[in-house]
């Protein structure tokens, strides 16, 4: 598609792109709910769960709440899951924090892992937390042992605060009786639902401005569309919004009706 309904419309930059600064992201109830439960497993070194279907925006409110802890305080480590082995998923995380020595020895990583996170918390008077995302490709194997990264000096010491973020077959995982230890040591749990109407029309808007366009572009009967048409979720509603744009615009349209909803609808799945 081209590029001419950003000047037709006045746009000074992308509309509903997902490259946002942590100041631009909309604050909603949601947000601030998993910013709370977030900050709460943090502090207390714990295992916290964020879910939701695809495209609910876990993983930007992942970041938001991240980039509320003050850098030189707080160190993030961040890995996105697969289905493979927990062996696998061991050398994820060590590379993400920096470990160079390779191996096949769980035992080994694990010391490995743990000895980082130690230097880390001791060493570097830091405090650390592991987020995985997407969480919910993880084998139930996974799940069986990935506690035991988070103990240290006979589970006394609450160094790795973990958050597992997924869609909500992560919870079914989270039921199977080998799932238990983890399971357990969970503390608090986000579920990111759809938004509804009126939230909708709200989120358009700021992504409107955020462009540089401060007028609503929307009829109330297209926000309804892009409503009911991505469920309320965040990034099939970007994908619709802006779709729906260019439709207008090659209509010469000023504001975008139901019939650009529909035309962009056909493009995306």
């Amino acid at each position: 598609m081209n590029e001419n309904y950003r000047t037709f419309f006045g746009f000074a930059k992308e509309p509903f792109a997902s490259d946002l600064a942590l100041k631009e992201i909309l604050r909603t109830d949601q947000l601030t709910g998993v910013q709370k439960r977030f900050d709460y497993t943090i502090r207390l070194g714990s295992i916290g769960l964020v879910t939701g279907e695809i495209g609910s925006g876990k993983s930007t409110a992942l970041r938001y709440a991240s980039g509320q802890l003050h850098p030189s305080e707080y160190q993030i480590f961040y890995v996105i899951a697969s289905s493979g082995s927990i062996l696998e998923l061991y050398r994820q995380i060590s590379t993400e924090l920096g470990i160079t020595r390779t191996t096949s020895s769980k035992a080994v990583i694990t010391s490995l892992i743990r000895k980082e996170v130690a230097e880390w918390v001791q060493g570097k008077k830091m405090k650390v937390a592991l987020i995985i995302d997407e969480a919910s490709l993880l084998r139930l194997e996974v799940f069986a042992e990935l506690h035991t990264i988070c103990q240290f000096d006979k589970d006394s010491k609450p160094w790795l605060p973990l958050i597992l973020a997924g869609q909500s077959t992560l919870i079914d995982k989270l039921m199977y009786r080998t799932s238990a230890p983890l399971a357990s040591r969970i503390i608090a749990r986000s579920h990111l639902e759809g938004l509804n109407r009126q939230a909708m029309e709200q989120y358009l808007k700021h992504h409107l401005k955020l462009a540089g366009v401060k007028n609503n572009l929307f009829q109330d009967a297209a926000v309804t569309a892009i409503h009911q048409g991505s469920g309320g979720l965040l990034r099939k509603a970007n994908h619709l919004a802006r779709g729906a744009l260019v439709a207008a615009a090659n209509a010469q349209s000023a504001t975008v009706e139901p019939e650009h909803v529909r035309l962009a609808s056909t493009e995306i799945f």
